[in-house]
């Protein structure tokens, strides 16, 4: 009769935990999600094996973990004169998991060994990839982990046309993957060290090839897996795309056609003088993709013009599109707020674009998302420099956009850091992968409505 009693008691203690699993919030499952990753990282990349020498310290081996799990590409050390080939496999493993969403990669895992999705599981990756309805999230997600794995593929297959002959097959090859991959998530992390240490792709910065693929790579995985599905299901029919996808595409061109023209102007006297003027507009046009959450650079970011610089953090802040591997406020968001403005300004109540009148509810989440970005930014900039007043403000600047943006720029201050100032950037990384909004989410209770409201007043505005 024990035996039976014991077996009921562990039947109804794993229904608990069952019912307690169901009640946690996304936000929550994803950040843990995130924290198991990260945590699995630092442990492999801990191990002898992972490095050519002597092993990072605890703090340095985390920083590379979520630098890495969360795509920004901030480095504590040279990836390639640092890690050996085991540690590089796990670097680009958690920069895959990080660009695909750790609850992408579980649920592929679950649907490879047989088990079935269950609803609560189908509503995390809603919000996990951003989509805006929970049917057919399944299917979504198989379209994504094909396509992410058929798009890669091709980047790195014309990185091979020209890494093999400058390294040889086999380095060529696995340099080509590790990049295309890189690159695709918007991850910043190379292996090009072998040229000289934290050096990006200022060795290719002459190759047009080299530039556009990565170019594309960066874009395609920063555009949004919504974008994905609208192209896919309607092909170059821009009418028939969702507002979202048509909103997203259009931000996205702009800012690369407004960017490539401003780093053109303001890098004259700077990092392109003497420059043919095809490699100028090649490294213009590099210039205001990758600073929308990619983190490589084909000219040194130290040595850009003060507009450029001003111009890189604005484009870090503004980051990619909702539900892609990019981080930033999204170009979605970024939008909004304009129109709002552009609205206000013109003494109109509703927000219009493309025929269609924004939800009243998306200014007021537009507003959340840039005031947590800016107060995490802020927050972590006053930090570092009562920690460091040493280090040039604009610098510092540029490395907390650039964390909290899960954008991987720097001005080469990152080897700099205190251990204080590293574990600031650690929580605006990983804030920014999870999401700054759901990050602060996770430390609040559900709002209740009680149905009583207090008395309205108005006060005065700018």
């Amino acid at each position: 009769m024990k035996k039976n009693s014991d077996k009921k008691s562990v039947k109804e203690l794993w229904r608990e935990l069952t019912e307690k699993i169901k009640k946690i919030s996304s936000a929550k499952i994803i950040a843990l999600g995130y924290l198991a990753v990260i945590l699995t990282g630092t442990l492999l990349l801990k191990l002898p094996i992972a490095s050519r020498g002597k092993p990072l310290g605890w703090l340095d081996t985390l920083f590379t973990a979520v630098s890495a799990s969360c795509v920004t590409g901030l480095a504590a050390a040279d990836t390639y004169t640092q890690w050996s080939l085991f540690g590089q496999i796990v670097i680009i493993f958690l920069i895959q998991i990080g660009g695909l969403g750790f609850m992408t990669v579980v649920s592929l895992a679950g649907l490879l060994t047989g088990r079935r999705i269950g609803l609560k599981e189908r509503s995390v990756l809603q919000d996990s990839v951003n989509n805006m309805q929970v049917g057919g999230i399944v299917k979504l997600m198989r379209r994504i982990a094909l396509g992410t794995f058929i798009i890669e593929g091709i980047g790195a297959a014309l990185l091979a046309v020209r890494l093999i002959p400058k390294m040889g097959i086999l380095s060529g090859i696995g340099n080509s993957l590790f990049l295309s991959v890189s690159a695709f998530c918007n991850g910043g992390f190379d292996l090009n060290g072998k040229y000289g240490q934290y050096c990006s792709l200022t060795p290719f910065a002459d190759d047009v090839l080299i530039n556009l693929v990565i170019c594309m790579l960066i874009l395609t995985g920063g555009i949004g897996f919504t974008v994905w599905e609208d192209i896919l299901k309607h092909k170059f029919r821009f009418s028939a795309y969702k507002l979202h996808s048509k909103i997203a595409l259009t931000v996205t061109l702009w800012l690369t056609l407004i960017g490539t023209g401003l780093f053109l102007l303001f890098e004259q006297e700077y990092t392109f003088k003497g420059m043919p003027f095809w490699e100028q507009l090649t490294a213009a046009l590099f210039s205001s993709v990758t600073p929308r959450t990619a983190g490589f650079n084909t000219v040194d970011t130290a040595a850009l013009s003060p507009a450029s610089k001003a111009l890189t953090v604005l484009y870090m802040f503004i980051g990619g599109s909702p539900g892609s591997t990019a981080g930033g406020i999204k170009t979605v968001t970024f939008a909004v707020l304009i129109l709002t403005a552009i609205a206000s300004m013109r003494g109109n109540d509703d927000v219009n674009i493309f025929g269609r009148r924004l939800e009243a509810d998306a200014a007021r989440r537009a507003v959340t998302v840039v005031t947590v970005n800016l107060a995490l930014a802020v927050t972590a900039i006053l930090g570092i420099s009562a920690a460091q007043p040493g280090l040039p403000l604009p610098d510092v600047v540029i490395e907390t956009f650039s964390a909290v943006n899960t954008v991987g720029m720097t001005t080469g201050i990152t080897r700099e850091l205190l251990p204080f100032s590293k574990l600031l950037l650690i929580m605006l990384m990983y804030s920014g992968r999870v999401g700054s909004v759901s990050f602060a989410l996770i430390f609040t209770g559900k709002t209740r409505f009680t149905g009583v409201q207090n008395p309205e007043e108005p006060i005065s505005i700018g």
